[in-house]
């Protein structure tokens, strides 16, 4: 059931009833077989290489964010394709982060091979033991005064390539989406400034630009907003009018992307849109995740509101960007790289419900996190 754009708090639209009943839950168990399955799910996805040709690889790891859990899967794929990795986090090893996913399970990683260091990442050289190494991944900075010393590092070590994961949140809005590469950027953005020094520097580069992140071990909401709301029976808010388009792409994609790049003359000097091959809307993201939660459209009701006319700040009551299409296609890594693509967003989402439903978030308490829903409901004359 979807609640039209309202134009005016004090003329809401007539509601639309929807029953409470759920469909059958996916099972706990179903849940911890998917959290276990996944570092080997990555790894089986990863393009297979003779260890003998394998690179030497470093991974400098954010500690924290959204693009953590892109290091994680990138270290188990890069390790099942034969290369030899190191993945550090620039953090103390008992740092309380690491009690988070996707560092919880590093245990995981360290089983395949994969060695994890931590520290200062203006003193990687001390922190790996003066090791060198082939190729560097910075999966940490997002302004050169962080970039700049671990690529300048990584030319003095004799890196012959250097990847770096910038973000595809510096396109300049477009009135003929999808972003592809080569687009306008803007240049205020600080991951821009990044991407010129490396392409100046002596080291051949490589830039991936990614969107929105799904997948296991993922630590910064995504889906769990949408689950949130629609296992409760909560009105699920979306502002505008729910068509607009976004890219959210699975992170076993992602890592597998970057995998291709390594010890790849294609990728050299390449930039890369790090995405999903699929658009979806706002609306289908209620639709897709009501599936994955076992629910049908007529037991979840969308309400479309204006943030300026209900008197809410629109980036902080909606985590995703919605007043224009933000979403990027992956045209050169299927050209350079041969990138292809196979489980369907909705598959991935079924596979999130499940850990999801396993965590015990579906039955938390979690009043705190829809006071900015409430506010909108009540303007609407819409009960939670």
């Amino acid at each position: 059931a979807v609640r039209p754009l309202a134009h005016s708090p004090a003329c809401p639209p007539a509601r639309l009833r929807v029953s409470s009943r759920t469909r059958a839950a996916h099972t706990r168990a179903m849940a911890s077989v998917a959290m276990r399955a996944s570092a080997s799910a990555s790894a089986a996805s990863a393009p297979r290489r003779s260890a003998a040709r394998g690179a030497n690889v470093f991974v400098l790891n954010t500690p924290a964010g959204g693009h953590a859990v892109v290091g994680f899967h990138l270290a188990s794929q890069l390790r099942a394709a034969g290369h030899g990795v190191t993945l550090m986090v620039p953090c103390a090893a008992d740092s309380d982060k690491m009690l988070k996913p996707p560092f919880n399970r590093f245990a995981e990683l360290e089983a395949a091979g994969v060695e994890c260091v931590y520290g200062d990442a203006g003193a990687i050289a001390d922190a790996v033991g003066g090791k060198k190494f082939d190729v560097v991944v910075d999966n940490n900075g997002k302004a050169l005064d962080t970039v700049q010393p671990v690529a300048d590092w990584a030319v003095a070590q004799g890196a012959a390539q250097f990847l770096y994961v910038s973000s595809a949140g510096i396109y300049k809005p477009s009135v003929t989406p999808p972003h592809v590469e080569g687009d306008p950027v803007k240049a205020s953005a600080s991951h821009v400034a990044v991407e010129e020094y490396l392409a100046a520097a002596p080291i051949a580069e490589s830039i991936f630009r990614p969107q929105y992140i799904t997948g296991s071990g993922n630590n910064k909401d995504c889906e769990e907003w949408f689950f949130d709301r629609i296992v409760r029976g909560r009105p699920v808010p979306i502002p505008g009018d729910g068509m607009a388009v976004t890219n959210v792409a699975q992170v076993e994609d992602m890592a597998r992307m970057i995998t291709l790049a390594v010890d790849n003359p294609a990728a050299h000097g390449g930039l890369f849109n790090c995405v999903g091959d699929r658009g979806v809307t706002m609306d289908g993201l209620v639709e897709l995740c009501a599936a994955a939660a076992g629910k049908s459209m007529d037991e979840v009701e969308i309400v479309h509101y204006d943030p300026d006319e209900v008197g809410v700040e629109g980036k902080k009551a909606f985590p995703f960007r919605y007043t224009y299409h933000f979403f990027s296609e992956p045209r050169a890594a299927v050209a350079k790289l041969g990138m292809t693509y196979e489980r369907p967003l909705g598959e991935a989402l079924a596979a999130r419900y499940a850990e999801y439903a396993a965590s015990g978030r579906a039955e938390a308490d979690l009043s705190a996190k829809f006071e900015l829903d409430d506010k909108i409901l009540d303007a609407l004359n819409v009960a939670a």
